[in-house]
């Protein structure tokens, strides 16, 4: 019979509250009393199973995506995203517009972006100052902003850009402020979504983006750039249709939320991580002069695997379901958890301690390293992420 297992007995707000504040050492303390599977109840939510077992990993992202389906569970992402992005959709929705938008994220299209991270970069690099403390988070956020502005909207001087800028800043900082992610989880996302202030301050971001696109369409020789904005106006469906103004903007609107504040944290989280273990630092810059950096790309995964930006990913069952054993009832979400998962120490042996030494030798597991999720619903800008980390 489909059951749920244990897991805090709060009240949902108060799980919401302290989940807004302090979702891993929340996770943690979980784990430590419930084991690898527990449930946690958040305000307006189903409720939420976590999961940490590699197998219990593995079901979930082999699942059948139409019974374990991501674009439900992301839903609460609406009011930010809006309906037609990547993140909530399901089905073969999903498959249509992922296709369509991979292209400039693999391959030869991918590596033409070096140059330009580099010149961001570099730039951004040359004007930190020496011999005092200095913080690096905003200043990431200043790098991958202005990768987002020229390599994904095409933009690179100009009143629009600064214009473009200053609205894609202000959303980055709305989306990251935990009053109003708590406020999302405790009203719901449809009802935040509907509301006029939501309206409003998204209205505010949409003007320029909106502009941008109807300019992007005039544009004489829009067939020949490289922006990414540029490849989605000129990206046909299998029906030989484009994607309308609105499936552009959230799909823009998608690929800041998920590629800006993301990666700007990890860069900051590896540079504290490299200040803390000075060696391995001057281990990088050594094997940098010889053209190898192997251990520049563990570092990378080190600092994903013990400081993952997301602590969890999450599919809403259609269908009564098994997964590693439990019974589970339609209607809730299950979460293979990040946080929980890279810290196993049958996997990662002295899991707290910074060690990319453990990525040279073995290559990150499929289901024991999901920084980027897994699956069909694997974050479709991973190696785009990890391409800019590499540079920067």
């Amino acid at each position: 019979m489909a059951s749920l297992p244990p897991g805090p007995r709060y009240p949902p707000l108060i799980q919401t509250a302290i989940w807004a504040r302090r979702a891993q050492p929340f996770l943690t303390a979980c784990e430590q009393r419930y084991g690898d599977a527990f449930t946690v109840r958040l305000a307006t939510q189903p409720p939420a199973v976590m999961l940490s077992s590699p197998e219990a990993v593995r079901q979930v992202f082999m699942g059948d995506p139409s019974i374990l389906r991501a674009g439900d569970a992301n839903r609460i992402l609406l009011p930010l995203v809006g309906p037609s992005s990547l993140l909530l959709l399901d089905g073969d929705a999903h498959l249509r517009q992922r296709k369509l938008l991979s292209p400039p994220f693999h391959g030869e299209r991918m590596q033409s972006y070096v140059e330009l991270m580099a010149d961001v970069a570099g730039r951004e690099i040359d004007r930190w100052p020496a011999g005092r403390p200095y913080r690096t988070r905003t200043r990431m956020q200043a790098i991958t902003l202005e990768i987002i502005l020229r390599a994904v909207f095409g933009v690179s001087d100009g009143e629009r850009k600064e214009k473009l800028g200053d609205e894609l800043r202000r959303l980055m900082d709305l989306i990251t402020s935990p009053w109003r992610t708590l406020a999302i989880m405790a009203l719901g996302p449809d009802r935040v979504a509907a509301s006029w202030t939501a309206m409003r301050e998204m209205s505010r971001t949409d003007g320029p983006i909106f502009a941008e696109i109807a300019d992007r369409r005039l544009t004489p020789d829009l067939g020949e750039r490289e922006d990414i904005l540029s490849l989605l106006l000129t990206a046909r469906y299998e029906d030989g249709e484009g994607m309308s103004d609105s499936e552009i903007r959230d799909e823009l609107v998608t690929l800041l939320v998920a590629g800006h504040e993301t990666t700007a944290t990890s860069l900051a989280w590896a540079i504290e991580r490299l200040a803390q273990h000075p060696e391995k630092l001057d281990r990088i810059a050594e094997e940098a002069r010889t053209g190898d950096d192997a251990y520049l790309e563990a570092v990378i995964r080190e600092t994903l695997r013990i400081r993952p930006v997301i602590p969890i990913v999450a599919r809403m069952l259609s269908e009564p379901t098994e997964i590693d054993g439990l019974e589970l009832p339609a209607g809730i979400a299950v979460c293979p958890c990040i946080h929980l998962l890279h810290r196993r120490a049958d996997l990662y042996p002295e899991p707290d301690r910074f060690r990319p030494e453990r990525f040279l030798d073995e290559a990150p597991g499929t289901y024991t390293w999901i920084p980027f999720g897994g699956g069909t619903r694997r974050c479709i800008g991973a190696s785009f992420a990890q391409l800019e980390m590499k540079v920067v």
